[in-house]
């Protein structure tokens, strides 16, 4: 694993937004970030993609102990919410995607620092804009570890047929970043087939008499890919409905992708697999004596009020809005320097198996919503 610095290309703004990323440039800087690209050997991608195929499997263990413990109180989570997880992991309702952030240094074993599989970003970038810098780099080469895409519109194809309804409806939260994946979803859907229309979440209506879920014009909403966390969800006004329109409206990713998401999956992986390579310990609540490691809310996002901590110091943390429901404290992953940039790995998950990763890098040690996606190639 090495970092290269890169020559940018001539007109790369014009370029990427035409790829559609239309979030390349922050008031910080740039986010999408081609003055560097990150190396790879061919045997470092083949190990990461077991790695991420591994700690997937070991996610769906994990899953299932905290359902036949009814460990949910222990991950904040409510037992509306519980009761439709149980529901929706036994029915096994169609999953997409999902998206693990890995420390990773070239050197040691990574490890997995989370997992967000219900809303996980920086998609388009991954499966779309890296592949088209490396293609004018390098026209022609397959030098990179991304079968996104065409996982993506394979398992569009697969569903085609499960699809309630005519149409499927794509719902988003409003900000820009979520447009943009949302429309990039969309569109392979659309490659597959499928009929799509987006629809932000707050224009989503409950039809009393027949009890299901509508869009502005009255019509049933029989399928739904939400890009909208299931935590937010079951606190909505018409959480109660969730359950009650089950059969009648089908929710993607499924409830019981809270389960992954939630920091508290972390110290459960840790209690049923310790001593994993590819795991850091974890604990619910206090550092069980730790003195070097990381306190992450159950629920935080973009790096959101995580504190880390060094020979029991707060060296750096990040703001946010979350913690009310709770604290893990992992231990602290120790991430690869390059002149001052901390690259994390996010290896993709799509239908349940590896397909590609994108590179986020920072100026600290936390990663946050503008910490720049890096391209990467294999070399």
């Amino acid at each position: 694993m090495k970092r290269i610095a890169t020559e940018p290309r001539q007109e790369w703004r014009q370029k990427v937004e035409e790829a559609g990323l239309i979030f390349h440039t922050t008031p910080e800087g740039v986010y999408w970030n081609e003055a560097a690209h990150y190396s790879f050997s061919m045997g470092e991608v083949l190990m990461l993609e077991q790695v991420t195929n591994d700690l997937h499997a070991m996610c769906l263990q994990a899953a299932q102990h905290v359902i036949d413990k009814n460990l949910f109180a222990q991950l904040g989570i409510p037992p509306n919410a519980a009761e439709l997880i149980k529901e929706t992991w036994e029915e096994e309702p169609p999953a997409i995607y999902g998206r693990f952030d890995l420390a990773y240094d070239g050197i040691h074993p990574p490890k997995m620092l989370e997992y967000n599989a219900d809303t996980p970003t920086s998609l388009l970038e991954a499966a779309v804009v890296q592949w088209f810098w490396l293609q004018e780099l390098d026209p022609g080469s397959l030098a990179q570890f991304n079968s996104i895409h065409e996982r993506l519109v394979a398992k569009w194809k697969e569903l085609k047929s499960y699809i309630k309804g005519s149409t499927l409806y794509f719902g988003h939260a409003g900000t820009h970043e979520d447009i943009m994946t949302i429309a990039y979803i969309a569109n392979t859907a659309m490659e597959a087939g499928i009929h799509t229309q987006e629809i932000a979440m707050k224009d989503i209506g409950w039809e009393r008499q027949r009890h299901h879920f509508v869009d502005l014009s009255g019509r049933q909403i029989g399928s739904i890919f939400k890009l909208y966390p299931w935590e937010w969800l079951v606190h909505e006004e018409f959480a109660p409905q969730l359950s009650e329109s089950r059969k009648k409206t089908q929710w993607i990713e499924p409830a019981w992708k809270m389960l992954l998401s939630n920091k508290g999956i972390l110290p459960i992986l840790w209690q049923l697999f310790p001593n994993h390579p590819n795991l850091l310990p974890c604990y619910f609540g206090d550092p069980h004596g730790m003195k070097d490691y990381v306190r992450k809310p159950l629920l935080s996002r973009e790096g959101a009020n995580v504190e880390i901590y060094s020979s029991g110091t707060i060296v750096e943390s990040q703001g946010g809005d979350y913690g009310e429901e709770g604290y893990v404290c992992q231990a602290r992953a120790v991430l690869p320097n390059f002149n001052g940039n901390y690259p994390v790995i996010g290896s993709w998950v799509i239908d349940g198996e590896a397909a590609g990763m994108g590179i986020r890098e920072a100026d600290t040690l936390i990663t946050g919503n503008l910490s720049r996606f890096v391209p990467h190639r294999i070399d």
